[in-house]
């Protein structure tokens, strides 16, 4: 029996002090970060799963309770859990002493020991929250507003956590960038396929639909490893609407002289797999008539001109914002007299979902004014939309290195002739 005891607590010990060993290590990371910022602390908060960053930050399981808890990382010393009565062992996962409260009114005092300690300084610590001035980017924002007056009438300067966030959630690991590569020629493979299947269609006249080939592609992801992700197939005036999904009651004919776009996400089956997020264009037909391929080259010029301005500006070390990005891409369209006709963003970030947490290319729907940093991915994916006729995008992926930017796999640089 002891020999079977010792057996079970060596095996717990062994799973758990290397999570620990990891929690702490993370602690270290975002210490130094703090105190390379000029931050005071990170105080993390929820409420019943309100922030869906704080777990991928430490990569551990939600949070999330029935009841109100906060972090704090010091930029040096402990991390201090709050925690309610109730729910004493909420982020027992994580480093860090332990302050409890029943009532509300002690919420307050704890926080204050957390944040100050025995320390009496007459400058306002600054410290790092989930959240976003004037809400400028809402990925971020997951502290409501009282709870912010309230840490504030602690005699705290609350600032953004917009690029600590990004630093700890969106870069990627090398493991990560590859398993990127893989998923981005495999995915391109199986679009240049689905054009090839609407030739064969086309050629043995066989009745052809946007979701027939939707469902080619989401096989082809299958065999190959990939999750069967349905996409964006949208035919000539579908194509004018950036996020037409076709389904089973809306849904259009494939015929010789259409324009067909497909955008897809995707990624490997495997843990920790990034996405890949990829628009090509083709028209069924041997050439491409002239007022596409005039829409085409434009949005290729922008998408073209922000990649330069981006692999430029990190091959010189000069720090850009995502919202300096989408103004080079949308300056270019706007100047070609389209700019009412670009919808959406430039670009969004890339994680293990097709939308991650890191910086978006974005001055329209959002001003993103987080700066792009190494080791994050994100998509340059300019379009024009002529509603009632047809929709031009051209999509890549860009990985950042520390002194370069990189599409992570040759792309398409022309509309492709189907019939040809």
């Amino acid at each position: 029996m002891k020999k079977v005891f010792a057996l079970i607590f060596l095996t717990f010990f062994a799973s758990v002090v290397p999570a620990q060993n990891e929690q702490s290590a993370r602690i270290a990371e975002i210490q130094t970060a703090l105190q390379k910022e000029k931050l005071d602390g990170w105080l993390f908060y929820d409420f019943r799963g309100s922030d869906i960053l704080m777990p991928r930050i430490f990569k551990i399981e939600r949070a999330g309770g029935s009841r109100r808890w906060y972090y704090y990382v010091p930029a040096k010393g402990e991390p201090v859990k709050v925690v309610h009565a109730i729910e004493p062992e909420r982020l027992d996962a994580l480093p860090g002493k332990k302050l409890i409260y029943r009532e509300w009114q002690l919420i307050n005092s704890n926080l204050t020991s957390a944040i100050f300690g025995d320390a009496k300084t007459k400058n306002k610590p600054r410290i790092a929250m989930q959240y976003s001035p004037n809400n400028d980017i809402p990925y971020i924002s997951r502290v409501d507003a009282g709870t912010i007056e309230m840490v504030r009438s602690l005699g705290v300067d609350v600032k953004t956590s917009a690029d600590l966030v990004q630093q700890f959630e969106a870069v990627w690991t090398p493991e990560q960038l590859a398993m990127h590569k893989e998923a981005n020629v495999k995915l391109q493979k199986i679009i240049i396929e689905a054009f090839a299947d609407i030739k064969r269609r086309m050629n043995e006249n066989i009745p052809t639909s946007e979701t027939d080939v939707q469902q080619f592609m989401m096989k082809r992801f299958t065999e190959e490893g990939m999750q069967p992700s349905p996409m964006i197939v949208a035919v000539n005036a579908n194509a004018a609407s950036p996020h037409y999904f076709p389904t089973k009651d809306r849904n259009s004919p494939i015929k010789l002289g259409d324009l067909v776009l497909i955008d897809s996400v995707t990624k490997m089956a495997k843990p920790k797999a990034p996405a890949v997020d990829l628009t090509w264009v083709g028209y069924v037909g041997e050439t491409v008539p002239e007022e596409y391929v005039k829409i085409w080259n434009i949005v290729r010029e922008a998408q073209k001109a922000a990649f330069d301005f981006v692999q430029t500006s990190f091959k010189n070390g000069k720090p850009i914002t995502g919202a300096q990005v989408d103004d080079v891409s949308r300056g270019i369209i706007k100047k070609a007299g389209y700019g009412d006709q670009f919808l959406h963003r430039t670009g969004h970030s890339i994680g293990e979902e097709g939308h991650g947490n890191g910086a978006n290319i974005d001055n329209l729907e959002t001003r993103d004014s987080r700066r792009l940093i190494p080791g994050t991915a994100f998509s340059i994916e300019p379009g024009i939309y002529l509603s009632g006729k047809f929709g031009i995008r051209s999509e890549i992926d860009v990985y950042l290195t520390a002194n370069d930017a990189i599409i992570t796999a040759p792309h398409q640089t022309e509309i492709i002739a189907i019939m040809k």
